[in-house]
């Protein structure tokens, strides 16, 4: 059974330890231990000390993402429910905007928790920067199966 990779890269509007980026975090903890609870999360990988990629620094402050699922479709059906929805609502007041489109995500493919990584993450990430969406690394526009077919998320 494949599970399903993501990485997100974002840029806080504020230092770490200022009042709105520790809303931001006490958010992001409620949204974890959803995750957790859901069942359908694998693995989250802690991103302590890990450098940010290139093609992602900006101006703010860098948060970064990697967790493992289950499937594509518990990954898109949390996405959008629940107090991830409700944090994607509130981006603009954390996150900083971006004049040029930066890409925030991309999803991929595995057959192990353990084959998932910062180094496989950020290669995934360029190969969507500079191939677009493919079955080695996609957006939820864009989806593929893990056969690399391409298919629609509901």
């Amino acid at each position: 059974m494949a599970l399903v990779s993501i990485f997100t890269v974002g840029r806080l509007n504020h230092p770490y330890d200022h009042p709105t980026s520790r809303e931001f975090y006490e958010m992001g903890y409620k949204v974890m231990r959803q995750a957790s609870v859901s069942g359908h999360l694998i693995e989250e990988f802690s991103s302590d000390g890990v450098p940010i990629p290139e093609e992602a620094k900006g101006i703010g402050y860098p948060v970064l993402t990697l967790t493992v699922w289950k499937s594509l479709q518990f990954l898109y059906q949390f996405t959008y429910s629940g107090k991830h929805i409700q944090a994607l609502r509130n981006r603009s007041k954390w996150m900083e905007p971006s004049e040029v489109k930066h890409l925030s995500y991309v999803v991929w493919w595995t057959e192990m928790a353990r084959d998932v990584s910062w180094e496989e993450a950020f290669r995934r990430y360029n190969h969507y920067i500079e191939h677009g969406p493919t079955p080695f690394a996609f957006d939820y526009k864009h989806p593929f199966d893990e056969k690399g077919e391409t298919l629609s998320l509901k």
